[in-house]
């Protein structure tokens, strides 16, 4: 008869106490020797859009302030959802890192199953700033004003196309939500990003365009654009003859593209405290705070918590919209 094998030995409170120091100090020791090597920071769209752009002007400060390369990956597709999940399967050392838009916090409503846990999957870091949304046409287009849009879809409910970056962007839900609000139905043209979208507009094949200011500038300035209305809460520098909805009938309306730092889940306290506080260091500086605000766009400073709250409180709005709305990625 074979004797029965030994119980296994829990671990003393002195073992599993020892274990924790331990642990702790080799956190420790990883933040004090941070940054070691070249960081990556991710986008999830493509070279030259509004996210690219704002990663590579707040690139340039950090790499001089940390002594390491800052090395921006563009890596779009799936909605983001592939540098998504690049960054929340990379090690928690704070040598990866992202710099995320709206689709971070809509992304787990609109695609089923969710692709990750927002409040479990990352670590947030910095907000950076804010681009309004914007509602432009063709200056040959009959809709030579927001009443004037609002008022012929409610003649024609469904009538009036506009393009969108796709299904599920910031545009597209940002207008989904004003359609909601001002009681209209107009019909929605998904592209593969804001630059497609333009283009029809430009050409006559669809009426209007929603997109961040940043995008339509140029185009805007040339005048081969007109931009009806500004989703932001107040007018947007570069564009001041134009109105914001919210003066326009639907006072408190705002509907404007943020974006952040963030890294993945476990990471190091005192690496966030150091990211966070060199992000606010080079939002501070002349020519970032210009390069932003020539996209029409602004900068929130804040602390760590203050992003936390916008990720949580983003995340529930459009959960609410993109289940009563049905709306579906492309």
């Amino acid at each position: 008869m074979r004797p029965l094998p030994a119980a296994p030995t829990l671990p003393t409170r002195r073992q599993t106490l020892a274990a924790l120091l331990g642990a702790g100090m080799a956190a420790k020791t990883r933040a004090q020797t941070w940054p070691s090597k070249p960081l990556h920071l991710l986008v999830g769209y493509s070279a030259g859009g509004a996210v690219d752009i704002i990663a590579r002007a707040i690139a340039q400060p950090l790499q001089a302030a940390l002594g390491q390369p800052v090395i921006v990956e563009n890596r779009p597709g799936a909605g983001t959802n592939i540098a998504n999940r690049a960054l929340i399967e990379s090690a928690p050392d704070g040598h990866t890192l992202m710099l995320v838009a709206n689709a971070i916090a809509a992304n787990p409503s609109l695609y089923q199953p969710p692709p990750y846990d927002l409040a479990r999957d990352v670590t947030p870091i910095s907000l950076v700033g804010r681009v309004p949304v914007v509602i432009a046409v063709n200056p040959g287009s009959e809709l030579t004003s927001i009443g004037k849009l609002v008022a012929l879809a409610k003649a024609r409910p469904g009538s009036i196309n506009y393009g969108t970056p796709g299904n599920g962007s910031t545009p597209h839900l940002a207008v989904a939500l004003f359609e909601r609000v001002a009681g209209i139905q107009l019909m929605h043209v998904p592209y593969k990003g804001g630059a497609g979208a333009i283009n029809d507009t430009l050409a006559g094949h669809i009426p209007a365009v929603a997109v961040n200011a940043l995008e339509v500038l140029p185009q805007a300035r040339a005048g081969k654009l007109r931009v009806l209305a500004v989703m932001s809460a107040a007018r947007s520098p570069i564009f001041p003859d134009v109105p914001t909805l919210a003066e326009s009938g639907w006072p408190g309306f705002e509907a404007s593209v943020w974006y952040g730092f963030i890294g993945p889940a476990g990471l190091p306290a005192p690496v966030v405290a150091r990211l966070h506080a060199e992000v606010q260091r080079a939002l501070a500086l002349p020519e970032v705070r210009e390069r932003l605000a020539s996209a029409g766009g602004e900068v929130l400073p804040g602390p760590v918590e203050r992003f936390a709250a916008l990720l949580a409180s983003e995340r529930a709005r459009y959960d609410k919209l993109i289940r009563e709305a049905q709306i579906k990625p492309d």
